[in-house]
């Protein structure tokens, strides 16, 4: 996912966070291999690493292209899809829903409405319920709990429309009686792109922290399983030390006591970017300085990559991507065509060395004014 229950830091807060000035630290004896040990062309998977909820070998979106007479058949119809977000508040969402539009638009199918739940799971189960009611063709939606809202979802297969997931299954929903395919990023994949960059900034038999959600949710297990077992097959000498946050508002917090009681942890993993941000606060605020990495790509957390500060790495979704491969999965859904259960969207390594071209990568459009002076500012390590 991007991750189900992330918040947004306003900028105006992660300026004035930034502006605290960093006290030298007894932790900070970061190795001259810190990023810059890692070569950027072989970092990362080149292929999809981990496995669907069920243990499926990953699709590529490419089995999705349709041909001209599909086309034009999905033209013909006027199709109406709906989508159910659990909030549309955030950047990955708005990418989402923007690959989903813009590649249904160019072939004539309708998007009736875009509800958002904000992660209420009695109003996400409204949202579905109402949708159902319009009689659209078709549903793309990411479940807010994929427990209690599964009775609601398994409603829509019985009313004859089809169903397409982003980044985790309801429970006990059945491929491909009760949804077409669920598409996500190979977020195994982005946790070994955390872990690599980490392991080059540690000192032999470091210790390093996982600040890791502590709820059962597919695609951020997958993160830190990710980060784990590279960790454990190529630097066995790291000792690992976890946190498990259920609450993200109180990450900063949760953190700041895991590193009070923990003065050993000498570089960090969060499995999502905003709890890592959240835990540079806590650094900030304890005059800690030690290497970060985790994953997803916002522009916050990319101008903290670009500073060249404490967040050294992240790998990143394709938010934009997996979109239009949620709308190629439901249009040959529509088409009548039986789609993979699993379609996995590759991993993006991003460093202060490339930030730049990634976010132009993942959010299809130049970098703001703030990411671009942050980047000028750290020249020439950063472009």
């Amino acid at each position: 996912m991007k991750p189900i229950l992330r918040q947004t830091l306003p900028l105006t807060a992660l300026i004035a966070a930034t502006a605290i000035s960093i006290a030298p630290s007894a932790r900070a004896e970061v190795p001259a291999s810190c990023v810059k040990g890692v070569d950027l062309a072989t970092l990362g998977p080149k292929s999809i690493v981990g496995q669907g909820p069920h243990g499926e070998k990953a699709a590529s979106p490419e089995v999705l292209a349709l041909s001209d007479a599909d086309a034009a058949k999905i033209k013909e119809k006027h199709f109406k899809v709906g989508i159910s977000m659990q909030t549309v508040n955030l950047d990955w969402a708005q990418l989402q829903i923007q690959g989903i539009t813009d590649t249904l638009k160019k072939y004539g199918v309708t998007v009736t409405g875009v509800a958002s739940a904000e992660y209420q799971v009695d109003k996400q189960i409204a949202d579905i319920e109402n949708t159902i009611q319009q009689h659209p063709d078709g549903i793309i939606s990411i479940p807010v709990d994929f427990t209690a809202t599964a009775p609601t979802y398994k409603k829509i297969a019985k009313a004859g429309i089809k169903l397409v997931l982003m980044d985790s299954i309801p429970t006990g929903l059945k491929h491909p009686e009760e949804y077409a395919s669920m598409i996500s990023a190979d977020s195994q994949g982005n946790g070994q792109i955390a872990a690599q960059i980490l392991a080059s900034c540690m000192p032999q038999g470091g210790t390093i922290g996982l600040v890791n959600f502590g709820v059962d949710y597919f695609s951020t297990n997958e993160r830190t399983k990710g980060v784990r077992e590279w960790m454990q097959k190529n630097r066995p000498d790291i000792k690992m030390k976890q946190v498990d946050f259920t609450d993200p508002p109180k990450v900063s917090q949760i953190a700041g006591d895991f590193l009070t009681g923990n003065p050993d942890i000498k570089g960090l993993f969060a499995v999502w970017d905003q709890p890592a941000l959240d835990t540079l606060s806590s650094m900030r605020a304890q005059s800690i300085d030690i290497p970060v990495t985790t994953v997803d790509l916002g522009l916050q957390s990319a101008i903290e990559i670009a500073k060249g500060g404490p967040l050294k790495a992240t790998g990143s979704q394709r938010p934009y991507d997996q979109g239009v491969a949620e709308a190629m999965a439901m249009m040959n859904a529509l088409l009548g065509k039986e789609t993979p259960g699993w379609i996995g969207v590759q991993s993006l390594p991003v460093t202060q060395s490339n930030v730049l071209e990634s976010y132009k990568t993942v959010f299809k459009k130049e970098p703001p004014p703030e990411l671009t002076d942050a980047c000028n500012k750290a020249k020439p390590a950063c472009n």
